[in-house]
């Protein structure tokens, strides 16, 4: 029988790439991390970590035992969901992450109905972009994750995260200055029309930054990019001191729009923004919980 604190290390090693890292993530030394990966190595007979310059990375055996990991983790998750649906009072921590716009105008609210039904549930929030969250998500570092995806950019899922659709967004050009005349250009000549000016964008190796390049460039040019950041206030703000150009959803907007907005091309409008569990997590009452006050997070004016 192999020892699953063991092979949790080895799934860990998995997940986040280094020995450093999973000692950092669970407070150990490096030095007990590899100890421990080391006495598995014996357990299982064979070798699981083989050295590339100075890291390591699974073997084919290590990633064999790494998949029936998941799978007895994903059962233990389960067997605490049955558990905690069999207890009248909802208590422990739910941790969730999420973007930022979603994070300012979505949980609030969420905590708020959270709060009333389930006063004994701590809930830990952590602002954090989707491309990382997802990743801690699998790491177990969140129980449940907010995050977005932009038109023409699928990101497929691994197949031990579900994820539920929450709303599709609007998407909108967001204009330094008014036009002209609002209703005599098309969506792509209003784009080109700001071909010269500064833009404000999400930073590279995001998806946000993907969709908005593809965008420009299917109108014709590249665009100038002189401000990067997650913030979409800080997008805001600049299109309104003039400095920039932007691409903004209405969850920025605490109120009424601040600035002039044209729409975009077909099949370019709305984001679809959703949550990600894992598999063995999906029925767990907190879970469940967080995701119904969302959903009623959505619906109320």
């Amino acid at each position: 029988m192999f020892d699953l604190h063991r092979l949790r290390l080895l799934r860990e090693l998995k997940h986040r790439g280094t020995l450093a890292a999973v000692a950092t993530a669970l407070s150990y030394a490096p030095s007990s991390v590899s100890q421990q990966l080391s006495q598995l190595e014996a357990e299982v007979g064979v070798r699981l970590l083989e050295p590339v310059g100075r890291r390591v990375r699974l073997t084919e055996q290590a990633e064999i035992l790494v998949a029936h990991t998941e799978a007895v983790l994903e059962r233990l998750e389960r067997a605490e969901a049955d558990i905690a649906t069999s207890l009248t009072d909802l208590t422990g921590t739910l941790r969730i992450a999420s973007f930022q716009t979603a994070a300012l105008a979505l949980v609030p609210t969420a905590l708020d109905l959270l709060r009333d039904r389930h006063p004994h549930l701590r809930v830990h929030v952590t602002q954090m972009e989707p491309e990382r969250a997802l990743s801690a998500l699998q790491a177990r570092d969140f129980d449940l994750v907010l995050a977005e995806a932009y038109p023409g950019n699928p990101n497929p899922r691994p197949p031990e995260l579900e994820e539920e659709d929450l709303l599709d967004d609007p998407l909108h050009l967001a204009l330094p200055k008014p036009p002209d005349d609002a209703h005599a250009e098309s969506p792509v000549a209003a784009l080109r029309s700001l071909a010269d000016h500064p833009w404000a964008m999400e930073p590279e190796g995001t998806s946000a930054r993907h969709w908005a390049m593809t965008l420009c460039r299917n109108a014709g040019f590249e665009p100038d990019v002189r401000f990067e950041t997650t913030d979409l206030l800080l997008h805001l703000r600049l299109v309104e001191q003039k400095h920039a150009a932007a691409f903004l959803p209405d969850l920025v907007w605490s109120g009424h729009p601040t600035v002039a907005l044209r729409q975009l091309p077909r099949g370019q409008r709305t984001r679809r923004i959703f949550t990600v569990v894992r598999r063995g997590r999906s029925q767990h009452p907190a879970v469940l919980a967080c995701r119904d006050a969302l959903r009623r997070a959505v619906s109320l004016p």
